[in-house]
């Protein structure tokens, strides 16, 4: 009874027979040693069992926490899924990228590589019951792709975690009466009267929320690029603070009880997207936005950038890759079943992007209305748009402060649930290296803490005058060709080296009762993870490099140097060159030829089925005969063999 990989599966003979070098097996009189030497025995009666042989005593594993139902994991996936992606990241891409020729590559994308990756990524973590590192215990070659997706992680949470600061920075703001972005403002009383202010680069009209965005929240407008990063402004970086302490708060709580919160910040968000959509199809000119927003500029379809941002798109908004989605099917039941929960959460994530471009293109649509200006032109194109187009549209709303509150707080709860999957997939990495740190409060406590000071050190830099240049940056090329490498070897791994039959089959021996479907549906992914999937990665990547030099970057008027750009490309590199820097440490770690070496270190560990049991019955099972040190000996005769056909056939 093998798998795949041709390891011999655990409680079958082949793996019981493996015992230490000093065991031996007697079988009708003759002792047959582990050391591949055959002595033969008297026939004098020996003991069965050596007196002084201890009983195998299996290593103790630390439990793991474990969702208090399978309501909480999918509301929190839905949480990690549906974030501030959905609201700033989507629209300001397909706004980017030419309107709605966007949704094709994005659908595309989101069928042939956004749900297969997504099912093997939680399929992998609900088996093995592990975070990103130790989950490769299935296919050690691959541990670097555990490390890759740290390394991309640990930008994400970086650059994420600004948004927040943002958003905290929105929401105090808020509290003012009249809005401080409003025309009824004092200070802009001048700006919307005779609707000639203006300071931009490229000579066009600015709004107040533009205006207030630029020189007020960014502090853009005092640095002169990339390499003129300026002083911190405080006021962000006290909101920084504030979004890393409610972080860690979080953190210290546990799955558990943000299972429980999710109820509320997943559905939330909902309801003031809808109050949104309602007031922004009231306005005029709101058609000429949506039709912008669903009308496709084809010629659009030839550049590599629209195919590379509808690929980061869907990792960035689905998480794939980044390992928290690994991480929190790392503390689900065995029998979840992971199709149903895959299918519902991509489903919900795409339909919310979605319906957030409505509310995002509508507002957009009224704003060039008023200016007298085609609709690709009424704002500058980056991670800003929802922190323009957004509050100028709730300054419309009557009861503007209450909205205003109201969708910045609803902001709050979808960045916070996002980022608490990323540091989770960050935390549960470590933490089930070092599982000491489980059982031990303090020292977890600390660990935390100090993994949230040092973020926030770290991101200090994005909140100076010239913050926004690098956080553009690292947003352009962290999750760009480095993601999509890791998700690659991801696919080629599973699919070639562990087995997508094997792996198939341990997503049906998770579901138990499989119905019906469930089998047809793992026809489709496993022709997306062998063929359709790594195919269009591919095609992607040799797009993006073909085109990545001859693409210049840019935030708003200002193009990036060669210089800045390739520390872009030096981020993206050290995230998936982990996964041919821990190849080579895996190989180098067996014996044998190169080819043995290989061989060995595909194979899945003999402790890589462990960590899925449930119950005591199933440890002894599955208990390792090899962590026996002491020698024992077991005689077998005729006898037996007799009895036990003779009880054989009194059974039947």
């Amino acid at each position: 009874m093998q798998d795949e990989s041709g390891k011999a599966a655990l409680g079958s003979p082949a793996n019981i027979a493996q015992v230490g070098p000093e065991n031996s097996l007697h079988l009708n009189g003759h002792t047959v040693t582990q050391n591949g030497h055959n002595q033969t025995a008297p026939a004098a009666p020996q003991p069965q069992f050596d007196s002084r042989a201890p009983s195998p005593v299996p290593t103790p594993i630390i439990p793991r926490e474990q969702w208090g139902g399978k309501y909480e994991f999918l509301l929190s996936c839905i949480g990690y899924c549906v974030g501030l992606g959905n609201v700033w990241r989507f629209p300001y891409l397909c706004y980017r990228n030419g309107g709605g020729v966007f949704l094709i590559p994005y659908f595309i994308m989101l069928f042939f590589t956004g749900v297969p990756l997504f099912l093997m990524e939680l399929s992998l973590g609900q088996y093995g019951a592990a975070g990103p590192i130790t989950v490769w215990k299935c296919c050690p070659l691959l541990k670097g792709i555990g490390i890759g997706m740290l390394c991309v992680s640990t930008l994400v949470c970086l650059y994420y975690n600004v948004i927040i600061a943002w958003t905290f920075y929105y929401l105090g703001s808020s509290f003012q009466s009249p809005l401080p972005w409003s025309c009824d403002a004092i200070a802009n009383a001048g700006l919307c009267g005779n609707g000639t202010t203006g300071n931009s680069s490229t000579g066009r009209v600015l709004s107040p929320s533009e205006i207030f965005w630029n020189e007020r929240v960014l502090g853009v407008v005092n640095s002169e690029g990339l390499h003129d990063p300026g002083p911190v402004r405080w006021p962000l970086a006290l909101c920084l603070l504030a979004a890393w302490i409610v972080i860690f708060l979080c953190m210290l709580k546990g799955i558990r009880s943000s299972g429980k919160v999710v109820y509320v910040t997943a559905t939330f968000p909902y309801f003031v997207l809808i109050v949104l959509i309602i007031r922004g199809a009231t306005l005029e000119g709101s058609l000429q936005g949506v039709a912008f927003y669903l009308t496709p500029d084809w010629s659009r379809l030839a550049n590599a950038q629209v195919w590379n941002d509808a690929a980061s798109q869907i990792f960035y908004s689905l998480g794939i890759g980044v390992g928290g989605l690994l991480s929190m099917a790392s503390y689900n039941k065995f029998d979840n079943n992971v199709i149903r929960d895959t299918l519902i959460i991509t489903t919900g994530n795409c339909a919310t992007s979605f319906f957030a471009g409505f509310a995002i293109f509508s507002i957009l649509g009224h704003m060039a209305w008023r200016k007298g200006v085609p609709v690709g032109e009424v704002a500058d194109t980056g991670p800003g748009l929802a922190f323009v187009a957004y509050p100028e549209a709730l300054a419309l709303l009557p009861g503007s402060v209450f909205w205003s509150i109201m969708f910045f707080l609803m902001l709050f709860m979808l960045g916070i649930d996002t980022l608490f999957g990323n540091m989770e997939g960050i935390t549960t990495a470590v933490l089930d290296e070092f599982p000491q740190l489980r059982v031990n409060t303090l020292h977890k406590s600390l660990f935390l803490g100090a993994l949230c000071f040092c973020f926030y050190l770290m991101g200090l830099l994005l909140v100076t005058d010239g913050g926004i240049y690098w956080f553009t940056l690292i947003d352009a090329f962290s999750t760009s060709f480095g993601l999509i490498i890791i998700t690659l070897f991801m696919c080629i791994g599973i699919s070639f080296f562990y087995g997508v039959n094997q792996f198939c089959q341990d997503i049906i021996d998770m579901i138990c009762h499989c119905p019906p479907w469930c089998t047809k549906v793992l026809l489709y992914f496993k022709t997306c993870w062998v063929v359709i999937t790594p195919f269009l990665l591919l095609f992607i990547l040799t797009y993006i490099f073909i085109e990545m030099y001859n693409t210049p970057l840019h935030y708003g008027s200002y193009v990036y140097p060669r210089w800045g750009k390739a520390i872009g490309v030096c981020i993206g590199a050290t995230c998936c060159l982990q996964i041919l820097i821990w190849a080579i440490v895996a190989i180098s770690r067996e014996t044998g030829t190169l080819k043995d070496r290989f061989q060995k270190s595909i194979r899945p560990l003999n402790s890589w089925r462990v960590n899925n049991l449930s119950s005591a019955a199933r440890l002894e099972e599955s208990m390792e005969p090899e962590r026996v040190e002491a020698p024992f000996t077991v005689t077998l005769t005729d006898m037996d063999f007799t009895a036990m056909t003779w009880e054989m056939g009194s059974e039947a």
